[in-house]
C-alpha cells in the first residue's frame, strides 16, 4: 500500500472561511505571543524537547524557528531582542544530541545549529559580526557528508544564496560558488545523493534529508524529473515515493513522500505524477490529531502546502479549494491540542500555510523563503 491509513483521519467538516482562517492564525500568533518569555523564550513541547538541554533555540523546533515565523506573520512583539535571546542561549547550552553521531560540522547546520540561529538574529538585526560570524558558518560546512538540508551543505547554501542578494557582498558569491561545487561533486552517477548520518548510510529522495532538497538548493535540471519518475511507484490512479529506493515502509507526509516531493518539485515534475500525488494526499485524508498534528514536517499542514504547489503548477481551483481545506483542518488541530511552539512542529506552521492559502500561492518555509 502507499501510505499508512491508519496515520489518517477524515477531513474536518468545517468549510473554508477567509474571515475565520484569519481569527485562527490571529489566535495562534497572540497565544505565542503571550507565551514569550524574554528569559526562558518559550516552552517546549515533551516530544521536541525529549533528552535535549533548554531552552530550544534551533529553527527547526526551537525559539529561532518561532521568532522566524511570527515575523512572517507580524507579530506584535520585540523579535530582534527575541531573537538575540535565543542565539545566546544556543551558545550556552551544551552540545545537542549527544546520543546521535552527528557532521563533524553540526554547528554549521541550518534547522538545528547555529547557522539557522544566527541568520534569524542577523535578519531581526542586519549585525555586521553575525554576518561575518555565519559566514564562518557557512564555509565550515564545505565537506559535510551529511549531504542533506537538515545539517548539510544544501542548508548552508540557501542560506549564503540569500546573505548574497541581501547584501551584496562578493564574499558571499564566492560562498555560494563554493557550496555548489562541493554539492555537485558529492552527487552519485544516478542523480541521488548519499547520506553519511547518524551512524547511517541513506540515500533519501524527500526534501527533510535527500533529493528534492538538495537539487532544489544546486538549481534543478532536467534530469532531475527522469530521478523522480524512476523512484515513484504507482497504485491506479495514485503516485507516491518511499523514503528511499527501495524501502517498503511507506510515508505521506511532507519528509518523506508524495507532500514533499510536491511541495519542492511540482513546477518540474510530470504532470502525470503531480496529479496522482496529489490524488492520493487528498483521499488519504489529514494526518491524525495526536501522533502527527498540524505540522509542517509531518502533519496537516505540511501535506497542505503539496496540494497549493499542485493549485500553481495547473492553476485548477479544486487544488487550492483542497488545500484550504487542509488549512482548516490544520488550524483546529492547533487549536484542539496543547500549545506547541515550533515552526516545523507546532501551530505556527499552520498558521503560515493557512496565510498563504489565503493568497493562493504558497513557499514552504526556509527551502523557498529564508
Amino acid at each position: 500500500m502507499l501510505y499508512a491509513p491508519e496515520l489518517h483521519e477524515p477531513l474536518t467538516d468545517r468549510a473554508w472561511d477567509e474571515a475565520w482562517a484569519r481569527d485562527a492564525i490571529a489566535r495562534v500568533v497572540a497565544d505565542a505571543v503571550h507565551a514569550y518569555d524574554p528569559e526562558s523564550l518559550w516552552p517546549a513541547n515533551e516530544s521536541d524537547a525529549e533528552d535535549l538541554p533548554l531552552p530550544l533555540t534551533d529553527l527547526y523546533c526551537g525559539a529561532s524557528g518561532v521568532v522566524w515565523a511570527l515575523e512572517e506573520l507580524g507579530a506584535p512583539l520585540d523579535l530582534r531582542a527575541a531573537a538575540a535571546r535565543a542565539l545566546a542561549a544556543f551558545r550556552e547550552l551544551p552540545d545537542a544530541i549527544v546520543s546521535l553521531p552527528l557532521p563533524e560540522q553540526r554547528n554549521s547546520s541550518l534547522l538545528a545549529g547555529e547557522t539557522g540561529v544566527a541568520f534569524v538574529a542577523w535578519r531581526a538585526g542586519s549585525d555586521d559580526a553575525l554576518a561575518e560570524r555565519l559566514l564562518e558558518l557557512v564555509r565550515a560546512n564545505v565537506g559535510n557528508e551529511a549531504n542533506e538540508l537538515l545539517w548539510g551543505v544544501p542548508g548552508t547554501l540557501l542560506v549564503a544564496r540569500t546573505m548574497l542578494a541581501r547584501t551584496g557582498d562578493e564574499r558571499w558569491r564566492d560562498a555560494v560558488a563554493e557550496s555548489e561545487a562541493d554539492l555537485a561533486r558529492a552527487r552519485d552517477d544516478d542523480g541521488l545523493w548519499t547520506q553519511h548520518l547518524y551512524g547511517h548510510v541513506t540515500r533519501y529522495l524527500g526534501p527533510a534529508h535527500g533529493f528534492v532538497a538538495n537539487a532544489f538548493a544546486l538549481g534543478t535540471t532536467d534530469d532531475d524529473a527522469r530521478v523522480l519518475r524512476e523512484h515513484a511507484l504507482h497504485e491506479g490512479e495514485y503516485v507516491n515515493w518511499p523514503p528511499l529506493p527501495g524501502h517498503e515502509k511507506m510515508r505521506l507526509q511532507w519528509c518523506h513522500g508524495a507532500p514533499g516531493i510536491l511541495a519542492t518539485a511540482a513546477s518540474y515534475l510530470d504532470e502525470d505524477l503531480v496529479l496522482g500525488g496529489a490524488r492520493l494526499i487528498w483521499d488519504a485524508g489529514p494526518l491524525e490529531t495526536q501522533e502527527k498534528g498540524p505540522g509542517l514536517c509531518h502533519g496537516t499542514a505540511g501535506n497542505g502546502y503539496g496540494l497549493l504547489k499542485v493549485f500553481e503548477r495547473t492553476q485548477d481551483e479544486l487544488w487550492l479549494e483542497r488545500a484550504r481545506a487542509f488549512a482548516v483542518h490544520a488550524l483546529e488541530q492547533a487549536e484542539a491540542l496543547p500549545p506547541r511552539y515550533s515552526l516545523f512542529t507546532g501551530g505556527v506552521g499552520a498558521a503560515l500555510f493557512a496565510t498563504d492559502c489565503l493568497e493562493g500561492a504558497g513557499r514552504f518555509p526556509f527551502i523557498e523563503r529564508l
